[in-house]
């Protein structure tokens, strides 16, 4: 009892009060700052610009998405890296952006750092992207392509015949479309666990 008489004197104290006043204002003023830059961070680091500016992305995985639908087409409508590689959900977005420490530990490495050894890991890095899209269920796809919105009898005959195929099947994205943006990793017919996939 005595220690709520004492907590209730210190808070109705008037310069306790506004010592308390201060800090609540400080602590706010600190949090908004520090949400504000999280954000910024958040939302620079999910940029193409900052994606490139590594030459193992820019020479290898740049040149070979220019000229693919994701890039040009039609619609004018481009996929940026962050739209495929990254979650847009905070969590699963917060574990993709922590699983890049290790991307970035590799390009201190050197790792990618030649085309040579850029294709040498291809198979390596397509597999992990692989799984990562499946795993989600090709969720970063259908961010701009939903299935619900589908309107088959205006696809063509091969991709009518596909699509009704994987629906009825469960398949995902993934499953089917390897190779779109970036170019398949050499020797991937070879891979055992690959045979048989439409590609």
């Amino acid at each position: 009892m005595s220690f709520i008489r004492a907590t209730f004197r210190t808070l109705t104290t008037p310069s306790r009060r506004i010592a308390a006043g201060v800090l609540v204002l400080v602590g706010l003023i600190f949090g908004a700052f520090g949400m504000t830059a999280f954000d910024a961070t958040m939302h620079a680091t999910n940029t193409d610009a900052f994606c490139v500016s590594c030459h193992e992305l820019r020479d290898n995985a740049l040149e070979e998405f220019v000229g693919t639908p994701h890039h040009t087409n039609a619609s004018g409508k481009v996929a940026g890296c962050g739209d495929c590689h990254v979650p847009k959900e905070f969590v699963p977005k917060m574990m993709r952006k922590f699983r890049a420490a290790g991307e970035v530990y590799h390009h201190l490495l050197g790792t990618i750092d030649t085309p040579e050894k850029y294709d040498e890991h291809r198979l390596w890095m397509a597999k992990k992207t692989w799984a990562f899209m499946n795993a989600r269920d090709s969720q970063e796809c259908r961010n701009c392509h939903d299935t619900a919105s589908w309107d088959l009898e205006l696809q063509s005959l091969k991709a009518r015949n596909y699509h009704s195929e994987a629906l009825s099947r469960g398949k995902t994205c993934i499953d089917c479309h390897k190779g779109l943006a970036h170019d398949l990793p050499p020797g991937i017919l070879e891979d055992e666990q690959l045979e048989g996939i439409d590609l």
